[in-house]
């Protein structure tokens, strides 16, 4: 066996493991001997021992799969959630202290912005002076509708950004891949532009250059944080790609979520919350829409499964086993 093709993350299919997979399903099985090049298909998951034949795999349905391995990038994206807040937790009694400095730098590591305008300020003045690249994680409620002239000026400051050869990548919420908002934003804009979406994402954060960061500083979000400290700055970046790779493209080219077995991504989603007890404006508010479309979800989800109550409802979902890590 060629340890070359399997030099990659447990998750991830190699070419040769893509093909043999591709033959599996065509063929109905392959040989054990066939797999033993490619074992990323069984630490995948992607096939099992037949129980007639010990000596052959079958495949698993690749729906089954691809929900098994999405609620494994659920857990990780919830894992990198509480890491940030605990992050958060741990530097927001230091924030109160005053603003730091290093005595070899004549820049703010840390510097708290004391207003939604003196924030837009100084995201658009670190913008002028970038060239490389900006990265975003904007939440549902970072895209509201926009003034006509507000929307102009971002689009005009953001065109420019690009016009200087930098590129933007900025991940949002499902629900932004039908914001009017955003349709707009991504057909006028030109040049290297992408945007992801996931079904949960971290409080907003900006990066420019990657020599500066801003996140807010306060629940409300009148207050931002600026940030220039490199370890923090390297943390917020490597925070960044790993949600990037997790998430699911929008712009250039859209991509389309699998459903299984009648269950949209979105009533999955919608369906672990459910059974940890959030309430209906809990789920709303994870998920970046309003209560009502949250409602009319699960109503959705209820009449999928035949349930008649919330009470029951909790129960089917357990039952049907959609949560599981097995699909």
């Amino acid at each position: 066996m060629t340890d070359g093709p399997h030099l990659h993350d447990g998750e991830e299919l190699c070419e040769l493991g893509l093909a043999l997979y591709t033959r599996a399903l065509r063929d109905g099985h392959v040989s054990n001997a066939a797999a033993s090049d490619a074992p990323c298909l069984i630490d995948i998951g992607l096939l099992h021992p037949a129980i007639d034949d010990l000596d052959r795999l079958e495949p698993v349905a690749p729906a089954v799969v691809l929900q098994r391995l999405l609620r494994f990038s659920e857990d990780r994206i919830a894992d990198e959630r509480r890491h940030g807040q605990r992050l958060a937790d741990v530097f927001e009694p230091l924030i109160r202290l005053g603003p730091n400095t290093f005595a070899n730098e004549g820049t703010p590591a840390l510097r708290i912005l004391g207003s939604k305008k003196r924030t837009g300020q100084a995201i658009e003045e670190a913008m002028a002076e970038g060239t490389s690249e900006l990265l975003a994680i904007q939440p549902h409620d970072s895209y509201v509708t926009r003034r006509p002239d507000i929307l102009e000026g971002a689009m005009e400051r953001d065109q420019a950004f690009l016009d200087r050869g930098a590129r933007m990548r900025a991940l949002y919420q499902h629900t932004a891949r039908h914001a009017p908002y955003q349709r707009v934003r991504y057909e006028r804009l030109t040049g290297d532009v992408e945007a992801r979406t996931l079904n949960e994402v971290t409080d907003r954060l900006i990066i420019i250059d990657r020599t500066v960061a801003f996140i807010p500083a306060s629940a409300d979000r009148t207050l931002a944080l600026e940030v220039r400290h490199p370890a923090l700055i390297a943390y917020f970046v490597n925070t960044f790609d790993r949600l990037w790779r997790l998430a699911t493209p929008m712009h250039p080219q859209a991509v389309e979520q699998a459903t299984l077995n009648g269950i949209t991504p979105r009533q999955h989603a919608i369906a672990a919350l459910l059974v940890e007890g959030h309430t209906d404006a809990d789920i709303a508010e994870r998920l970046g829409m309003n209560v009502r479309t949250a409602r009319v979800h699960i109503a959705k989800l209820a009449a999928t499964l035949g349930s008649e109550s919330r009470a029951q409802l909790g129960y089917l979902i357990g039952r049907s086993g959609i949560l599981d890590r097995e699909g």
